[in-house]
């Protein structure tokens, strides 16, 4: 399956299938949200949050192509991801775009 945030695919003929997506709602466990916490204080990389939405972002991509491959598509274009706070220590992260079916 080919990924492109571009809105085609340079010198391919594309039919749109449809718009598809995929997401996934993360969060840490307490104690390292607790650790984050303290970390705040001091400043740095919040590790377990970079994990996360690390693993976030691939399980909401994951699920976005399983879907364009039941449309049978060959590629998604115009990929686009966003992320929002759910509650405290988690979020939602939402990867999109159009499942296409190259024509050459």
């Amino acid at each position: 399956m080919i990924l492109v945030t571009t809105d085609g695919l340079e010198g391919k003929k594309l039919e749109p299938l449809g718009i598809v997506k995929g997401s996934t709602i993360q969060t840490v466990n307490a104690f390292k949200d607790i650790g984050s916490g303290l970390k705040n204080l001091i400043g740095g990389e919040l590790g377990s949050y970079n994990e996360m939405m690390n693993k976030a972002r691939a399980l909401a991509t994951k699920r976005m192509t399983e879907e364009a491959e039941a449309l049978g598509a060959d590629a998604i274009v115009a990929v686009r991801y966003s992320s929002s706070s759910v509650m405290q220590s988690a979020a939602e992260i939402m990867s999109y775009g159009t499942a296409v079916k190259i024509i050459e």
